[in-house]
């Protein structure tokens, strides 16, 4: 029997599951779940492997995140559901929509595209294996160890919600630090070529964020001949909590027309 991937469930009405990025979870769309439940959506918060309250394993590669969301869908009778991917939540989804179109209504990729990324976490992978838990046992201590290698706040911040206390006197990380660390390499890989979804797509980018070049048009068409490709402004790579409004519109408006 698979294991069921956890998830959050709010609202009732039209399915909607939502994919987390690298290091990510479900709780990270916490607000977009509540906004689209209000407005006539079941908002799905999926946990993926290794993230979050989701099972740990030592396998981890984009065919298994796709094996991973049809059981999930099947588990739940799904027919067809919407689908938002973030970064490596965008890639499952995309893999996803060519491998099984006839479960998509619609499909949002946020910030992502088809190609190959260089390795570009390295820092923060080493920073995370830095931190050591019998004598970095409490967040503020955490933040100062992560700090010597990740200067930016907000991604420290995102990373420390991924704390939780494993014992009365220790912390310890949700995701599979290991299995995500020995299986980089899975995660910048690019969609399979000449994998092609039909359906309406639409893929928002943000304004100050380098991962979908002006370039990438072409390849993106490609593998999504419908897709629409919008820019989110004020936004990096967390585009969904640097500018929610106009993600959320944009988003809103797309799965509504």
């Amino acid at each position: 029997m698979s294991e069921i991937l956890h998830s959050k469930v709010v609202g009732e009405g039209k399915p909607l599951l939502i994919l987390h990025g690298f290091f990510g979870m479900g709780d990270n769309w916490k607000s977009h779940a509540n906004k689209f439940a209000e407005d006539g959506f079941q908002v799905h918060l999926i946990d993926q492997r290794n993230h979050g309250r989701s099972f740990h394993s030592d396998d981890f590669n984009y065919e298994l995140l796709v094996e991973d969301l049809l059981t999930y869908i099947e588990d739940n009778n799904f027919t067809k559901v919407d689908l938002i991917g973030h970064s490596m939540g965008g890639k499952t989804a995309m893999l996803f929509a060519t491998e099984y179109p006839e479960l998509i209504n619609k499909l949002i990729v946020a910030d992502i595209a088809p190609k190959e990324y260089p390795p570009h976490h390295q820092d923060i992978i080493k920073a995370l294996e830095s931190v050591d838990f019998e004598k970095h046992n409490s967040r503020k201590l955490i933040d100062e160890k992560l700090s010597e290698l990740i200067s930016e706040v907000g991604v420290r911040q995102f990373i420390l919600k991924n704390t939780f206390r494993k014992t009365k006197d220790q912390l310890a990380f949700r995701f599979n630090l290991k299995s995500l660390s020995e299986n980089y390499h899975e995660i910048v890989k690019p969609l399979p070529s000449f994998t092609v979804f039909d359906g309406e797509t639409l893929f928002l980018r943000g304004g100050n964020s380098g991962y979908i070049l002006d370039e990438d048009g072409f390849l993106i068409k490609a593998h999504f001949p419908k897709a629409e490709i919008k820019t989110v402004p004020n936004a990096g790579h967390w585009l969904h909590a640097e500018n929610p409004k106009d993600f959320y519109k944009e988003s809103f408006t797309f799965l509504n027309k």
